[in-house]
């Protein structure tokens, strides 16, 4: 398989804090036990979702050149990709929520390059290439479902977090690396488990991120299509696993009229999900979506923005009525008749204007914070950014005067007016002063030995959002993840029955082998009992070559598996069915 780097020139543009995530997928360390774990899930795959699937999910494996006999190159399919407006790139395991969706907003498919380890084969709580390689491509092959989640990015990745959220992330990220690793110890992973638990037990109110990652998680994830007594499966999570695609299918799990209630139904990663919710048609998911986004921050703006930010205790921004962007981490907001007119933020601070960072405004300038009043003038219905130079000259807002500006909510700004900045429609946006004070009633909330104070012009936040304005403003280049993905263990045993699998897979492919398929299952039935899959395939390049002997020897010993290991049997049977099956009709 060809294993060079194909770029695309939706990764070259993306902006470097979304490419610290990125790292590169080595072909070379899948194993013939992976590929083989590949092959299996995407076989069963494709013969069960032809049933249940939406009929974009066939079409997109062709149409995204993804290879049922092969776990994908993802910078090969970037070329096939490109072809349709998208890209692909690895990552380790899970990323936080707003890095995840910013990459869909740049159209950039974040594709964890680990795969499931063979005892994990029907379902992983840890994302690996079969969950998003094998579900979420295939689908973005359908325009409006890949415009859906593009605009899902764009929205999701300005939403608003709490501390709250960043723990759950961390905490669901050390769990699905421990239960996949092989040999955790269970201590280990209950006590995971149990943080997990404590964490979703005393949810408080959900964040903006924990809404809409829980309509992600409906949809994109775990969502099904078309009618509730008749639905399709377009969700990357049942479309990875083969072990919930069916069982989705069930009357065992309650399916509900998708809508914007979905916002307020959490989620268990680590375990099947007891219900879902039916959307009639892609269309619908971009009406839920804008429906939730009026109730975002990044719309409403407000003194709810506000205190959503300083809750969130990270880096956001707020939007003036100008068009002026502050981007810091908000501390503080005085509030009068339930609208902010006094906003602070704490450490480094940037304005921008239409997301670009305004000249002589950036993080060494407010290296130490900003604040500004925010509102009309008391007893003046015009608001400064309304004002013509008529009005501004009238009122002393003009370059050399020493004035006092009095805003609704006892904000003062007194000092001398040294200059002004205008936006593209002529309307002043920050008016900067010397010798300035400013109060809140009698509270100091600037003083004139702290330099020059530039007051942001806006009459109302109109936006609020998580992030910066200007991605360039701010060094974001500092996710270090708490956890690490665990590679399988080597062994002498685990080496001998990788070689087992690579001969096998050489004999399927016309590859010189170094053993026969009879001497291959002599040897994993002497020494592997647990093993289960090479005996599956050994008997399909049997009943190929109709070796009957070779066939009734590997059937009898699977047999003997199923009852020694009844956990797998159904799993067994499934992979012979595909086999028998198939040859028999």
């Amino acid at each position: 398989m060809n294993t060079t780097y194909e770029t695309n020139p939706l990764i070259e543009r993306l902006p470097k804090h979304l490419k610290q995530f990125i790292k590169p997928q080595d072909y070379e360390e899948y194993t013939p036990i992976n590929q083989a774990v590949w092959r299996y899930v995407m076989r069963k795959n494709v013969d069960y979702l032809g049933k249940v699937a939406h009929s974009s999910y066939l079409d997109g494996l062709r149409q995204t050149g993804i290879d049922i006999e092969s776990i994908p190159n993802m910078y090969g399919m970037n070329r096939i990709l490109k072809e349709i407006g998208w890209a692909a790139v690895a990552v380790d395991g899970f990323i936080p929520p707003n890095a995840f969706m910013e990459f869909q907003a740049y159209n950039v498919l974040v594709i964890a390059s680990d795969i499931r380890q063979l005892e994990h084969i029907e379902y992983t709580p840890a994302p690996d290439i079969i969950h998003e390689g094998a579900g979420h491509a295939p689908i973005i092959a359908n325009p409006e479902y890949a415009e859906y989640l593009r605009r899902f990015g764009e929205i999701g990745c300005k939403a608003i977090s709490s501390a709250h959220d960043y723990e759950m992330y961390e905490a669901i990220r050390l769990l699905s690396i421990l239960k996949e690793a092989e040999g955790t110890p269970e201590a280990e992973i209950e006590a995971a488990e149990k943080h997990v638990d404590d964490l979703q037990n005393n949810l408080g109110e959900l964040s903006e991120m924990a809404q809409i990652r829980n309509l992600h998680w409906w949809t994109v994830e775990y969502g099904l299509i078309g009618t509730i007594q008749n639905p399709k499966i377009y969700g990357a999570g049942l479309l990875s696993s083969i072990g919930e695609s069916a069982w989705c299918m069930t009357e065992n799990v309650k399916k509900s009229p998708y809508d914007i209630s979905a916002a307020n139904q959490s989620f268990d990663i680590t375990k099947p999900q007891p219900q879902l919710f039916v959307t009639p048609d892609f269309a619908h998911l971009n009406q839920v979506l804008e429906e939730f986004a009026n109730k975002m921050a990044l719309r409403t703006g407000g003194l709810s923005g506000v205190q959503k930010l300083i809750k969130s205790k990270a880096l956001g921004t707020i939007e003036l009525s100008t068009g002026v962007q502050i981007s810091g981490v908000f501390t503080n907001v005085i509030d009068h008749e339930g609208k902010p007119v006094y906003i602070q933020t704490t450490g480094k601070t940037a304005l921008s204007y239409r997301e670009k960072e305004l000249v002589g405004h950036g993080t060494n300038y407010h290296a130490e914070g900003f604040g500004s009043p925010i509102g009309k003038l008391k007893g003046i219905n015009l608001a400064i950014e309304d004002m013509s130079p008529r009005d501004l000259r009238a009122y002393d807002i003009y370059e050399g005067e020493q004035v006092t500006l009095e805003f609704e909510g006892d904000i003062t700004v007194t000092g001398e007016i040294i200059t002004g900045s205008r936006n593209l429609r002529g309307e002043i946006i920050i008016i900067s002063f010397k010798n300035c004070t400013v109060k809140h009633k009698d509270t100091v909330l600037f003083q004139p030995e702290w330099g020059t104070y530039d007051m942001a012009v806006g009459k109302k936040v109109i936006s609020a959002f998580s992030g910066p304005a200007d991605v360039n403003s701010f060094d974001m280049i500092s996710h270090v993840p708490s956890s690490k993905t665990i590679k399988q263990k080597k062994s002498t045993e685990r080496e001998e029955l990788e070689n087992l699998y690579k001969n096998v897979r050489n004999i399927r492919e016309g590859i010189h082998a170094e053993i026969t398929l009879k001497e291959a299952f002599a040897a994993v039935s002497a020494n592997h009992h647990n093993d289960w899959l090479l005996s599956v395939e050994i008997a399909e390049l049997a009943q190929k070559e109709n070796n009957t002997d070779l066939i009734d020897k590997v059937l009898n010993h699977l047999e003997n598996v199923k009852i020694s290991r009844p956990e797998v049997a159904h799993l067994i049977a499934n992979g012979l069915d595909l086999i028998f099956d198939k040859t028999t009709a």
